[in-house]
């Protein structure tokens, strides 16, 4: 079953042919108007087929800002993978689709005697938000999961601090989407790259994942799937068509 758009349950399955996953799901922004659900739910050997792709494919050139939060992550949790730093992560990935909600919400206010493009906008606008909300599926997951390990994190590095960078990334993000809209697509490219790549590598540091099974209330919403491996797989390849979104919208980042 794949997960609708609107958070349900859709059917139409999902195929895979020609070079790889990424030709043939993850489609263009123009197609994903007329999918049943967004990102695309894969089965397990499509999303071994995902994980595969990606550690074989390298990471994009990271740009300036992209490379300082980064940098930061590290610093402030170390180089090594493990659940409750990418709840870090997560927490952070939704602020620039809240951003882009924003500019978009007030822009159809001064255009809305336009038609035509208040339409197009708000479709910008229905787009950020059905990304934001993948991203907070993401975020509950991990919850979830690091709530029935029994890990006690510290409040300080865990919640008070992933606020202040989420904060400056909301900025930063509001302010090139204002100024120079494919600077912003370009900077969430390049984190959704990040997040793709780590969340591949983190499965494939897990392989007693592979044989662990997901059994949370969460399934409802995000979808069922064989193992904890799997699980991670389709969030690195939701992160993946993120960021080809991103790519694309900086091909025509304005509103035209």
């Amino acid at each position: 079953m794949k997960r609708s758009r609107s958070g349900g349950l859709a059917s139409r399955p999902t195929t895979t042919r020609g070079t790889g996953v990424t030709e043939t799901i993850a489609r263009s922004v123009v197609d994903r108007a007329d999918a049943d659900q967004w990102p695309p739910h894969l089965t397990h050997e499509q999303l071994v087929i995902a994980q595969q792709e990606t550690m074989a494919t390298p990471r994009r050139t990271y740009g300036v800002l992209a490379k300082i939060l980064f940098k930061t992550f590290d610093v402030l949790y170390g180089k090594k993978r493990y659940l409750s730093k990418f709840k870090v992560l997560e927490l952070v990935a939704r602020v620039p689709y809240q951003s882009w909600e924003q500019v978009g919400y007030i822009a159809i206010t001064h255009v809305h005697d336009h038609s035509g493009l208040a339409r197009r906008m708000f479709d910008r606008v229905r787009e950020a938000r059905d990304q934001q909300d993948n991203e907070q599926w993401h975020l509950l997951i991990l919850e979830e999961l690091i709530m029935r390990s029994g890990k006690n994190e510290s409040k300080i590095y865990y919640f008070w601090i992933p606020q202040a960078i989420a904060l400056v990334y909301y900025q930063v993000s509001w302010l090139l989407y204002v100024l120079k809209p494919e600077a912003s697509y370009r900077l969430n490219a390049d984190f959704e790259d990040h997040a793709e790549h780590e969340y591949m590598a983190l499965v494939a540091e897990n392989p007693d994942w592979e044989n662990e099974p997901w059994d949370s209330p969460l399934t409802k919403e995000y979808g069922s799937f064989q193992s904890i491996a799997d699980l991670f797989r389709q969030i690195g390849h939701d992160e993946r068509v993120h960021k080809i979104d991103s790519v694309e919208r900086m091909q025509a980042a304005r509103f035209r």
